[in-house]
Order: structure tokens, then sequence, then C-alpha cells
């Protein structure tokens, strides 16, 4: 299971990403090549937060273009704390969409001008559901798009699930794919050889952009609090290499 190599590991510190050769050699972008004024952007998060994660600085520059932007939500995020008594499945359906809109104002976006689904399919549950999310997607993106998802190896069933849909639907519909590492930072080390280095740019962040997505991670309170006697769900290593002078993908 792919999901054993989350739990199985540390934690990598972004002391050890800095002596990348294969992050070292991957390629600049701005904001305007990977998404052209005009362009839409698609984002998939498999969970309320991972928009954030994978790509909130590229979102914050989205600011006053919201009409170019769609945004799923796939889940409702509702099994990050499973066997909590605080956190149960009922309060973080509902606390999960508050924050995530919440973070979303914190990088500038007005979420009521974005066009924002969804889908509230079964956290966990993903890897049973792309036949469905092909057909949605299919349905719904349009040639040139840029479709920016989770990477199909990022070690979270949910992440790879989602994934490989859209990397099908791309394909069917002529978008532009753009895969991004969450929980790979987290289980990866330095110069593994299962990430694609071959096609990784690194999209540039201005000191505004980081700073709005730092705000915006910090929105998602269920996701950083300790749960009594258990760390937070985002741990703090890897969220130190989400917040970059850049986001990483996979083109």
């Amino acid at each position: 299971m792919s999901e054993n190599r989350i739990q199985a590991a540390s934690g990598t510190p972004w002391a050890h990403w800095q002596h990348s050769a294969h992050l070292a050699r991957a390629t600049w972008i701005s904001a305007d090549t990977l998404c052209p004024p005009g362009t839409r952007l698609v984002v998939v998060a498999p969970h309320p937060d991972d928009e954030i994660l994978m790509c909130g600085g590229l979102l914050s520059q989205f600011s006053g273009r919201e009409q170019d932007v769609v945004l799923i939500s796939v889940t409702d995020g509702e099994g990050s704390h499973p066997e909590s008594t605080h956190w149960t499945e009922h309060r973080l359906r509902h606390q999960r969409v508050l924050e995530s809109r919440e973070a979303l104002k914190c990088l500038g976006l007005d979420p009521a001008a974005l066009d924002w689904r969804r889908l509230h399919l079964k956290d966990g549950g993903l890897p049973r559901e792309e036949a469905f999310l092909v057909n949605h997607l299919n349905q719904l993106l349009k040639p040139g798009d840029v479709l920016l998802t989770t990477w199909r190896g990022d070690g979270h069933c949910d992440h790879e699930a989602v994934g490989r849909a859209c990397a099908q639907a791309a394909q069917a519909r002529q978008a532009r794919l753009a895969e991004v590492p969450v929980w790979a930072w987290h289980w990866a080390d330095a110069e593994d050889a299962r990430l694609p280095w071959a096609c990784a740019h690194r999209l540039q962040l201005d000191e505004t952009s980081r700073t709005r997505k730092r705000r915006a991670i910090a929105a998602h309170v269920s996701q950083m609090e300790p749960d009594e006697d258990r760390p937070p769900v985002l741990p703090a290593m890897l969220l130190e290499c989400l917040l970059q002078p850049f986001e990483v993908v996979f083109l």
C-alpha cells in the first residue's frame, strides 16, 4: 500500500532537500508561463487543504483573475482524524469547508467569484471513484486548460487516484497536466529516483505569495493543531518544504 510510505517515514528535513542535485536542475518557470492570461486553471484537490499545499502560491497570483479558476474539492476531508473524539467525521465535514473558504481569502481570492465545485466523495475511498472522476473531468475540461492536481506517486491513496484520473482526462481532452508532490516531500529523499525529476519545474514565488500561502495554511486549524496526544496531521518538517520560494510541478 502506498500509505505505508507516509506512515513509515519520519520526514525528510528541508536541509536535505537543499542539497538535491535533481531539484537544483529543475527549470524555473513563472505563473504566466504555466498558465498565461486567458488560460483556465483547473485545480483538483483530493482534500480541502491540498489546493493550498500544492499551489497556494500560484493561486495567490490569480487575485482578480478568479474567473479563470475552477477549484474541485473532491472529498470533504472527513477522514483526517480517525478515532478522534474531538474531530469527528461530522464535525470535520463542516469545519474543513469553512477552513478552505478562509484559506482562499488569505490568498487574496474571492471564494464567491470562483467556480468552486465540491463533489463530497468519501475521504480515503477515491481509488474506487476514479471512473466517476474521469467522467466528471471529461465533461468539464476544454482543450488548452491547465489541469493541476496531486502527483500520481505521492504516497496517499486519494492523491494517487486523483492524479491518475486527471492524467487520463487531460489526455482525452487535450488539457495540459501539472502534477504536484505533497506527501513525497515527507517520505522521499533528496535523490529519490522514484520522483519524475526529468519533468520537474520550479514555479517561482515572490514574498507576497509566500506570505499569503503561509497564512492560508494556518487557516486549516484542524490540520495544524495537535489532537489530544496525537501530533498535527501536517508535520512541521513537511510544511517547511512546502513554504519555499517556489512550488514544484511535474509537467
